[in-house]
């Protein structure tokens, strides 16, 4: 059956500074198929959901959750696929370091019945890269994703994933921040998932304008990967 419905999961901390304009731009996308907005607040303390009260009380699909205290990236993603009523679900983060409208091009394949699974890939060009280190240890988790499944992938840590609600969820997470975009694709991979892959736009944002992810992060993707490789959770 073709999907209907795509739930786009928003995870939240301190993010006054752009979530406004992340949720606008989102709003601005006119998707192929109907949407639903669940925004996961992760206990901020900026104020940052006051600023887009008035776009959640306008618009019956979006829906705001909150969480205390903060409990991590992973924590906040669960709480959102718990609250799925989308045939498909995917995420995107308040930063702006992505373009909702690459949702588009990301559903097609899964609309006209090509893949179930769609990753958005991102190039690194100069102007969009964070470091070089960010890039080469992206490509060492790709890699090493690659090696450990069989498969050929070029951004795991990509936020841009699309699947169905059902697959989600049955997924065993364990990681309660960054390492659950390791475990997703873990999971996905070890269940035989074919992952088809579209690229992506992106800006990478600074330590100073609010970036969270660091290299201890990306060691730990690559046990998460060897974890549910041999075994499976």
């Amino acid at each position: 059956m073709t999907p209907q419905s795509l739930t786009i999961v928003m995870p939240v901390y301190n993010e006054a500074a752009t979530l406004r304009v992340a949720l606008e731009r989102l709003l601005a996308v006119d998707l192929p198929i109907e949407r639903e907005i669940v925004i996961v607040d992760d206990g901020s303390t900026d104020g940052c959901m006051a600023l887009i009260e008035d776009l959640v009380a306008a618009d019956d699909g979006i829906r705001a959750f909150r969480q205390e205290p903060n409990q991590g990236k992973g924590a906040a993603l669960q709480r959102g696929f718990a609250e799925a009523t989308g045939d498909l679900l995917t995420i995107l983060d308040a930063d702006l370091e992505y373009d909702p409208a690459d949702f588009i091009a990301m559903l097609h394949p899964v609309l006209h019945e090509e893949a179930r699974v769609v990753y958005g890939t991102r190039s690194f060009g100069s102007n969009a890269a964070y470091s070089f280190w960010y890039v080469m240890g992206n490509k060492l988790v790709a890699f090493w994703a690659s090696l450990l499944y069989n498969a050929w992938l070029s951004d795991v840590e990509t936020c841009l994933k699309l699947a169905p609600t059902e697959l989600w969820r049955d997924i065993e997470f364990k990681a309660s921040g960054f390492g659950i975009e390791a475990e997703v694709t873990g999971g996905l991979l070890r269940r035989g998932e074919r992952i088809y892959e579209v690229p992506i736009s992106y800006k990478a944002r600074s330590r100073e304008e609010g970036k969270k992810i660091t290299w201890l992060d990306g060691v730990d993707a690559l046990w998460i990967l060897l974890r549910i490789r041999l075994l499976g959770r």
